[in-house]
């Protein structure tokens, strides 16, 4: 009897089920035991697989989407990649507004996956009509047999991490999880994960991560949106410039900030010391842990997880790139690269 090949029927069914890997070089010192969720190991190499695939299957469940429809929406990047995917195993155009703060590699890899890209002025105002919100917005409205995913409103953002990725961290922590460290951007990962977790166990202390510009730990704080807050900043997919509807702030216990460029350099330890390839949100979730250590959040029996959304290789022309760390200042006297120099034989 011949034996049957074992092989997945298309890539969209490796979403999910990401690798939990404890971090050792990088937290030695710290107390506690430390652990990243992988979703780099996504066939996306993001977190943003699962969102992608969970709400265009919710619209067509409904009869929203038909073949040779087309998707439209706005991304720092990773959303974008991840709908593009599954949009050509299943039939769809896809047009993506993208903020101009994406790195070229992202860009890049969009147009590469099919994707119809207008990129957008990043340091503008939510409601200016050259934002990617009003840029995609404007258009869904022109494109017939459209639908617009909508990410940063969109409760099915929240509804695909509290499905997947809050079952999946419970059970590969049996249980034992104390805190979960996660960034917030759309707040879908972190309050869809959040949510599960905070039903099994209501102690598990959950903290966001939020970038010096943004708004969101203010308005977690007080309830107020203080436009004061705003000003440009470089991390991507990192926090906000108004308040998303797929953040549950009830279900967050509370944000610590950080910076571009201590996220950046963290972001390349995590690299040097662990051998994980690592994204600039990466950095800034590591780079949170280190900082609520130094506040002594954590204890020798602590259980952190902290997710690692996405893959260094989105970065290369940003963060891995020694030229582009100069031209931010990130590069002095104060901060020396360990990154191996290269040298040529001629």
């Amino acid at each position: 009897m011949q034996n049957k090949v074992q092989a997945y029927d298309n890539i969209l069914a490796l979403i999910g089920q990401t690798p939990l890997v404890k971090l050792n070089r990088i937290a030695e010192g710290l107390k506690g035991n430390f652990y990243a969720k992988l979703e780099a190991f996504n066939p996306g190499h993001s977190s943003k697989d699962r969102i992608a695939l969970h709400i265009i299957e919710e619209a067509e469940r409904k009869g929203i989407i038909s073949s040779g429809d087309t998707i439209i929406e706005t991304t720092s990047g990773n959303t974008g990649f991840s709908i593009a995917m599954v949009s050509i195993i299943k039939g769809y155009d896809c047009i993506l507004a993208v903020s101009s703060k994406s790195s070229p590699d992202k860009i890049d890899m969009l147009r590469a996956m099919g994707a119809k890209v207008y990129v957008c002025p990043a340091h503008v105002s939510a409601d200016d009509p050259r934002s990617y919100y009003q840029v995609a917005k404007r258009l869904h409205a022109e494109t017939k047999g459209s639908i617009y995913i909508n990410q940063y409103f969109n409760e099915l953002n929240l509804d695909a991490h509290y499905r997947s990725t809050g079952p999946e961290i419970w059970n590969q922590t049996n249980g034992q999880i104390t805190h979960l460290v996660a960034c917030s951007g759309t707040g879908g990962t972190i309050s869809g994960t959040a949510k599960y977790l905070k039903e099994q166990n209501p102690n598990i202390k959950i903290i966001g991560v939020d970038a010096f510009g943004s708004v969101i730990k203010k308005f977690h704080e007080t309830g107020v949106f203080d436009a004061n807050e705003i000003y440009p900043y470089r991390i991507e997919g990192l926090g906000k410039n108004l308040i998303p509807g797929a953040t549950d702030f009830d279900v967050i216990d509370e944000f610590i900030k950080v910076t571009d460029e201590e996220s950046a350099h963290t972001a390349r330890e995590i690299s040097l010391k662990e051998g994980i390839f690592a994204g600039y949100t990466c950095g800034a979730v590591m780079q949170a842990i280190k900082q609520l250590d130094a506040e002594n959040k954590f204890g020798k029996e602590s259980n952190v997880v902290a997710i690692f959304p996405d893959h260094g290789s989105r970065y290369m022309s940003k963060i891995y790139s020694d030229q582009w760390m100069e031209a931010q200042g990130f590069l002095n006297n104060q901060k020396v690269e360990e990154t191996p120099q290269i040298q040529v034989i001629r």
